[in-house]
């Protein structure tokens, strides 16, 4: 497994894991609905574009394909962290979530954040997040369940 920032042109196979970590993965704790409000797979592909452009994620990639990829702003906040649904448990959450904190640490921040879904709340914790709130947001009109979390660092 190689770890590497996003580079463009990438975008639809980072969209692909997004789709496939929340369809595949999230399905136990979301229904059709939810997931469906959260990942349509009709979501506009410019919007797409500029969202994953803008938050210039790390991506982990096997064989030269991205199966995970998850990024983090300057203030601490983790927007995206997400890995394939076709490669759970195999390390890549663990491998993105310690580049995580390298970055953090490059960066000389003093706390994560994360608004995370319930699917991956255990795993959040097991890196030393507590959850803050727990949250109801709309998404496309429909009513999700997550929390933010928070870790010191």
């Amino acid at each position: 497994m190689n770890i590497r920032r996003f580079q463009l042109g990438e975008d639809l196979a980072l969209f692909e894991v997004y789709y496939s970590a929340i369809h595949l993965i999230a399905k136990s704790d979301y229904s059709e609905e939810q997931l469906n409000a959260w990942a349509p797979l009709d979501l506009d592909r410019q919007l797409w574009m500029n969202r994953i452009t803008g938050i210039n994620p790390f991506v982990a990639e096997i064989d030269g394909q991205p199966v995970g990829y998850a990024d983090i702003q300057h203030n601490g906040y983790i927007d995206h962290f997400f890995v394939s649904g076709h490669y759970p448990r195999q390390g890549i959450g663990k491998a993105l979530m310690e580049c995580i904190h390298n970055e953090a640490n490059y960066l000389s921040l003093t706390e994560l954040t994360s608004n995370v879904s319930l699917t991956a709340q255990p795993f959040f914790e097991r890196f030393g997040f507590v959850v803050v709130e727990q949250r109801k947001p709309l998404i496309r009109g429909v009513e999700m369940r997550n929390a933010l979390m928070r870790k010191s660092l």
